[in-house]
């Protein structure tokens, strides 16, 4: 295919490649696979469901139109497989190898300073599901129609707004039993202590036990507002940071844990019949009036996370499969970080698309060719926006590539190196 010259319109993919080489995607896919062969299928498979997610491809038809376009080529194949071939290969790899995947991910995104804070976020993410299986409804607030959906919860840096990695498991799971793993392997990819800042759903005994006394996390928790804790509230000392907002602090013991917690309670309202309370239980000792009025709003970056990204795959579900679901959304993992080092290098006005804006513009909007030229393959480029700004970083590629001490032989493209021309 490449010695007849292919043209199409997702040359534009063919960006992510260097990304994956500055990840190590291929010998992440291999360990995935478990076949550490250069000519092996499976690992190639892994790169047609990373660019799939790329593409934010989610339905047959527009699977049957990405052949013959540059897009097979990219994942090392001169074919576009089936989605029967791809279930069969989800289905044989578990949920374990999908999660190492996740954690080993991490670690190479950690040492590449994709996680820039020390505040990580965690939030239930609940994907509608059109699964035949029988499973209890459920709906996000009291107004939505109750629907099936598939569990997951996410953990995210605030700071840069990267995700660590996600568990998933049917709809019967519980919080705890969700979260306490996540808690876990974030622990060992983080190298100094953070604060954990979760959602009211955290608010478990098994949890708030698990924290209380945990190495690398402090903790900032939302507490229901119970009928014994709002009596504490009226003998509280509230503290005004400006009008109509104070808040206060005091102590707050749950019957089945010993040692009282930290409790902060953020008071809005300026009458007394117009007061408004809410709870937090914490382990951390920053002062109060920064952990309310600076700290605990980060958490509104996750919900900007899912709006950007949530195309990528996490938005629907097919299939409750866990092995299937677990393994293509951690593909989807795997592209959005190579998109996000893409993003580093996008003209100021790209830079916060939405992975949509991006697949639509970029990896699917722009025409181009690809060749061979000795032992290089040139991707053309045909009228790319700001074209200036992409022949900085990806003209003379190989030798960008070795200035940052890496090969520029690209393992699943058979040790071809890539090179770009814009025109």
């Amino acid at each position: 295919m490449l010695a007849e010259k292919i043209s199409g319109t997702h040359v534009g993919l063919w960006l992510l490649v260097p990304e994956h080489i500055r990840l190590g995607s291929w010998d992440l896919l291999q360990s995935w696979s478990g076949i550490h062969d250069a000519k092996a299928l499976e690992p190639r498979l892994g790169f047609q469901m990373v660019h799939e997610a790329a593409l934010c491809v989610n339905g047959v038809r527009q699977r049957m139109g990405i052949r013959q376009k540059g897009f097979e080529t990219a994942n090392g194949l001169p074919f576009v497989a089936t989605d029967q071939t791809i279930h069969q290969l989800l289905n044989h790899h578990t949920v374990q190898e999908a999660i190492s995947l996740q954690v080993a991910l991490s670690k190479i995104r950690a040492v590449r300073n994709h996680y820039l804070g020390k505040i990580v976020l965690i939030d239930p993410r609940r994907i509608a599901t059109w699964s035949k299986r029988q499973m209890p409804p459920k709906k996000s607030r009291s107004s939505d129609k109750a629907r099936k959906v598939v569990q997951t919860f996410f953990a995210i840096d605030a700071t840069s707004g990267q995700p660590f990695g996600f568990t998933l498991a049917s709809s019967t799971l519980t919080v705890s039993q969700a979260t306490l793993p996540l808690i876990d392997r974030i622990g060992t990819i983080l190298s100094d202590e953070a604060l954990l800042l979760a959602d009211g759903e955290h608010f478990t005994v098994d949890i708030l036990t698990y924290l209380k006394n945990h190495p690398t996390f402090k903790f900032l928790i939302p507490a229901p507002r119970h009928k014994s804790l709002l009596k504490k509230f009226s003998a509280m000392t509230f503290k005004s940071l400006w009008a109509g907002y104070a808040v206060a602090e005091g102590s707050y013991t749950l019957k089945d844990l010993k040692e009282p917690m930290r409790l902060i309670v953020q008071r809005t309202g300026e009458r007394e019949n117009d007061y408004e309370y809410k709870p937090f239980v914490t382990s951390s000792t920053i002062a109060a009036d920064e952990l309310m009025t600076f700290i605990f709003p980060e958490r509104w970056n996750i919900e900007e996370f899912f709006n950007v990204e949530s195309a990528l795959g996490w938005n629907r579900a097919s299939t409750l499969n866990l092995n299937i679901r677990c393994g293509k959304l951690s593909m989807a993992l795997l592209a959005q970080a190579a998109i996000y080092q893409l993003r580093q290098k996008l003209p100021s006005r790209m830079k916060n698309w939405t992975v949509e804006s991006i697949a639509q513009n970029l990896f699917s909007g722009i025409d181009g060719d690809l060749r061979v030229k000795d032992d290089t393959i040139i991707a053309t480029l045909y009228n790319a926006p700001e074209e200036a700004a992409f022949r900085e970083n990806y003209e003379h590629l190989p030798q960008k590539l070795v200035a940052q001490g890496l090969d520029p032989r690209i393992p699943w493209l058979y040790n071809f190196k890539l090179d770009f021309r814009f025109k």
